[in-house]
């Protein structure tokens, strides 16, 4: 007697994309580029800014901050909406919104009016990326070719990394410091014209409605959790920077469990909390925050080693980085193919590890260097971020619901917001810090020059080329002098940081579930 037990039916197989999917990855690919190239030229376009519009350090580090701040504070409520009202009209708001405050930002007449103008552009870049990512989630169902999809995104990054150091040299060279806001505008058009065409519409199948008392409870835990970590990183413990901490964590509790109330309730909440409960997306995330840490530290100072320590023009040292930005680009390409034989454990802390090495080789330069150590230490740092993101990356959107893809993507590019946050405000006021405690500013100089010489690099070089006899070059050595010594701190810095979440990595994941590694 033989008996058949019933079979369970097999799964069908992800629907595979075909040629309008792979088209609109053009469109999805064009805000990262756009940003990436956005971010870049900004940071090669510090000391014009500087010379411009005469700004102190701490106005500085916030031209260069307050963008990633609002951006972080309104990712989450960014992704969630796009997830209700449909993530490509929330992109389409988002781009037209960017190109029209970067012809604002470009015309800016002092470092307040660029801080409030960057402030704007965080509000509707906040829509680009979580709509972007959770789009491709929606394109690519299978995961063979999402992760290739992904790899493609990803490589947006490092080629607008690489665009912008070349564009904006040609533009700083001929024109003003305003004119690398301007690039935006174009490619914002092209943009809104590719993905009326080309995107589909996607969003939740039911969607609730929106909780405004849990978004703003959303962004006062995250933005004074920002804020709190930059003015620590400005100027240690202060009532200002424990307040800041004090209302993040008092937000971030009440936050918590009024979302878990709603899901009781069988409300949507703002953020489903129970996603960070995958092992696999929290490390993930922790890994997408220390690449960008690791990115936007090394850009910050490398741009002004190249241009203000070693003397090479705009375009030069963009030049001088390519290698960099494209070793991302082909590592994360090559992640895509490794992860079909090593698993996520091995790949990530390896990426996270290459990084570590090339901080460790810019801890070896001095103000006499030359430009070929950096360049190494750019391609390893390069590789190791194109390993990395491109897996986590893949790791966060596979462990969410595909109904939470903007959830999901919004917690990978807070991750990634939060990063640049800390590699500007730690290791950038870790070498600012070390700057100014270093440099020696001769005697006899007016008040407001020897201030600006103090206060960065930048300022040090504009009062040295206009000062007369022996105290300008003096100055001028003693400056290049300081700023290399912050670099050598700063790096070791990076490379502790690195090589400790890569070791969180590896044990984490380790004790995670067989299908995370």
């Amino acid at each position: 007697m033989t008996i058949t037990l019933p079979r369970t039916p097999a799964r069908p197989a992800p629907t595979r994309a075909g040629r309008r999917e792979w088209l609109a990855l053009v469109a999805l690919f064009l805000p990262t580029l756009l940003v990436a190239i956005d971010n870049t030229i900004l940071s090669f376009a510090l000391p014009a800014i500087s010379s411009a519009l005469a700004p102190n350090g701490t106005e500085l580090l916030w031209v260069v901050d307050i963008y990633p701040l609002v951006l972080a504070g309104l990712l989450v409520t960014m992704g969630t909406l796009g997830d209700r009202i449909g993530r490509r009209r929330l992109l389409m708001i988002g781009v037209a919104g960017f190109g029209a405050v970067s012809l604002v930002a470009a015309f800016a007449t002092d470092a307040t009016q660029l801080v409030a103008a960057r402030a704007v552009l965080g509000f509707f870049g906040a829509m680009l990326m979580p709509s972007t990512l959770a789009l491709l989630r929606a394109l690519f169902a299978d995961r063979g070719q999402r992760r290739t999809a992904l790899a493609i995104w990803a490589t947006g990054f490092a080629a607008g990394a690489a665009l912008g150091p070349i564009v904006g040299g040609l533009l700083l060279q001929h024109f003003w410091w305003g004119s690398v806001f301007l690039v935006n505008v174009p490619v914002m058009v092209l943009l809104l014209v590719l993905a009326a065409v080309l995107l589909p519409e996607s969003r939740m199948a039911a969607p609730g409605r929106m909780d405004p008392f849990g978004v703003l409870l959303s962004l006062l835990a995250m933005v004074p959790l920002v804020l709190a970590i930059k003015l620590v990183a400005w100027n240690g413990v202060t009532p200002a920077s424990l307040g800041a901490l004090l209302v993040a964590g008092l937000a971030g509790l009440a936050f918590v469990r009024r979302v878990r109330a709603q899901t009781r309730a069988g409300r949507e909440p703002v953020l489903d909390v129970e996603l960070f409960a995958a092992p696999v997306l929290r490390l993930a995330a922790l890994a997408n925050a220390t690449t960008m840490f690791a990115l936007t530290g090394v850009l910050f100072f490398s741009a002004q080693y190249l241009q203000l320590v070693l003397g090479h023009t705009p375009m030069r040292a963009g030049l001088l980085l390519l290698p960099g930005f494209l070793a991302t680009v082909v590592s994360g390409l090559v992640a895509a193919r490794l992860a079909r034989w090593f698993p996520l454990r091995t790949l990530v802390p390896t990426g996270l590890l290459l990084a570590a090495a090339g901080y460790l080789l810019c801890a070896l330069l001095g103000a006499g260097s030359g430009a070929a150590l950096l360049i190494a230490a750019s391609v390893l740092v390069g590789v190791g971020i194109g390993l990395s993101e491109t897996l986590a990356n893949d790791a966060i959107m596979t462990a969410a619901p595909a109904d939470r893809a903007g959830a999901a993507s919004a917690v990978s590019e807070t991750a990634y917001e939060i990063g640049a946050v800390l590699g500007t405000a730690v290791l950038g006021s870790a070498m600012t810090t070390a700057y100014q405690r270093t440099v020696q500013v001769p005697a006899g100089l007016d008040p407001a020059s020897a201030t600006a010489a103090r206060e960065t690099l930048g300022g040090a070089v504009d009062v040295a080329a206009g000062s007369a006899g022996p105290a300008g070059p003096g100055l001028l050595a003693s400056a290049q002098a300081a700023f290399a010594h912050g670099v050598q701190l700063t790096a070791g810095l990076g490379t502790a940081v690195l090589v400790a979440v890569a070791a969180t990595v590896v044990l984490g994941l380790r004790r995670s579930t067989p299908a995370a590694s």
